[in-house]
């Protein structure tokens, strides 16, 4: 027990410690050089901006984490269920294989004006272009793992009759959630960058918007502060993920050793 709390110890303090003399690094360069602010604010200055207005900064990271996560969900849930049916056939992998391909190689910029046209400035342009971007690395890893069955379990299975359904939940499933959850850690920081940028493009609120605005003010401490935040979230969101993983991966060797 102790062993362990040591190691779990060690792996919070690292990052942070590295961190730390980052920032240190970067806030005695700034004022030894004395850089003005408008080019690159020192840390102090972009924790004074944060603490000047948390609220803000908490509003905006609410409403990108609200889109960003809405669209990780609408795409691992479409992606999985289509990786289903292409994992049971070649027929259907060669046909529906082009579109997603084309969905992942469409420039976001230019779908966002879209979305915005079809479906306003609210939350439903920024779901649909953060799960745009997230959907082909879930469907890869989704029909990957979905195929990736161990042939002796498989063969064990069909010799005592068990069904196709029973074979899909006891061992297609458990096979794939390892591919599932890397397609996941992949996804997150993906769904926050879609979720920015259908900000920029189309939105009025959210952290994407606090950025842009803050660039057009060349306000560089509130610029760096929400770039913090955002940087924040995608951490959060990808040890989440991680906590999952490990509890229910428990059994999957890599899980364990992270």
């Amino acid at each position: 027990m102790k062993r362990k709390f040591q190691r779990n110890a060690l792996i919070l303090l690292t990052p942070v410690l590295v961190s730390t003399l980052l920032l240190a690094a970067w806030e005695t360069w700034v004022r030894v050089r004395d850089v003005k602010e408008y080019l690159l604010p020192a840390p102090s200055a972009i924790l004074a901006a944060l603490l000047d207005d948390p609220g803000r900064f908490a509003e905006g990271a609410r409403l990108s984490l609200q889109a960003a996560i809405g669209g990780l969900l609408l795409a691992s849930l479409g992606a999985f269920i289509l990786a289903v049916a292409m994992a049971h056939s070649r027929a259907l992998e060669r046909a529906l294989y082009p579109p997603a391909l084309a969905l992942k190689v469409t420039p976001i910029v230019a779908v966002a004006p879209l979305f915005t046209i079809w479906f306003g400035f609210g939350l439903a342009p920024k779901v649909l272009i953060a799960a745009m971007i997230t959907f082909f690395p879930m469907l890869v890893n989704s029909v990957v793992g979905l195929r990736s069955v161990d042939p002796r379990a498989h063969d064990f299975l069909r010799t005592i009759n068990a069904s196709t359904w029973q074979i899909f939940w006891r061992l297609r499933v458990p096979s794939s959630l390892p591919f599932v959850f890397a397609g996941l850690r992949i996804s997150v920081p993906l769904s926050l960058i879609g979720a920015v940028v259908a900000e920029f493009l189309s939105g009025s609120e959210g952290i994407g918007q606090l950025i842009l605005i803050a660039n057009g003010d060349f306000d560089t401490p509130v610029l760096f502060g929400a770039i913090f935040v955002l940087a924040a979230m995608g951490i959060l969101l990808t040890a989440s993920v991680a906590l999952v993983e490990r509890k229910v991966l428990f059994w999957y060797q890599s899980a364990v050793s992270l």
